[in-house]
């Protein structure tokens, strides 16, 4: 039983995997913000705990804002705190996955068999093509695009999400002489059905519209929420 408070995402639970993320009521779980890392990293430690009987091992990597996705074997346990890279991939089940975000789009990415991914998409993220890029990661491991599910988790939405014209022409594609509101999470679902997903859901939740819940660093918070994701042993 996870006793942090979070969002759960029932999306994947009748494959035996778990995925949710954090709330402002769980605390920060950055260490580049304002809180004591001894308070920060005790929240780790109980996440850990939490997940142990579970998922034995949890990584995570330093993001950078990039399309990189490493994919982590078993073989190991405790907290594997990997280099620079934006995405992770658990072959194994009993690996849990976990990513910082605030307003950026927290992407899980689950299988039948247990297989299981997590992405953190900003907009650089997302022009990137990161989502797609896991996607063709899971597709040479053998698991069609067609069976993945993917669920894009609490980010901000458009309706709060003003970005520059530069920054907009990237993200759309098209020609933009205005800076103007873009929807990450709708764009992602794109890259994915173009890629052949179909299971697809969204939160409900924005972290700027629900900045009582959630942090958001267009609100100026420090604090960040983590996803998380794994396959149960």
């Amino acid at each position: 039983m996870i006793e942090i408070p979070n969002l759960s995402i029932p999306d994947f639970e009748e494959w035996g995997i778990t995925a949710f993320t954090t709330t402002r009521q769980a605390g920060t779980f950055s260490v580049a913000g304002n809180e004591p890392v001894g308070e920060v990293m005790s929240r780790w430690s109980a996440l850990q705990n939490a997940l142990a009987e579970n998922a034995p091992r949890i990584a995570t990597v330093r993001q950078v804002h990039g399309n990189r996705v490493i994919v982590q074997t078993g073989g190991w346990s405790g907290w594997l705190r990997g280099g620079q890279a934006d995405g992770l991939i658990a072959i194994e089940k009993g690996t849990a996955l976990a990513t910082t975000v605030a307003d950026c789009v927290p992407v899980f990415l689950a299988h039948a068999s247990g297989v299981v991914g997590l992405l953190h998409s900003g907009w650089r993220g997302t022009v990137a093509r990161i989502t797609e890029g896991a996607i063709a990661i899971l597709s040479r491991n053998g698991l069609a695009p067609a069976d993945i599910a993917i669920h894009l988790g609490p980010a901000i939405c458009g309706r709060c999400y003003e970005v520059s014209a530069d920054v907009r022409a990237q993200l759309t594609g098209e020609t933009a002489n205005r800076p103007g509101n873009v929807d990450l999470r709708s764009l992602i679902a794109e890259h994915a059905r173009s890629a052949g997903v179909r299971k697809i859901s969204v939160s409900q939740y924005c972290t700027r519209c629900d900045n009582d819940q959630l942090f958001s660093h267009r609100a100026a918070d420090s604090g960040r929420q983590i996803g998380v994701i794994y396959a149960r042993v």
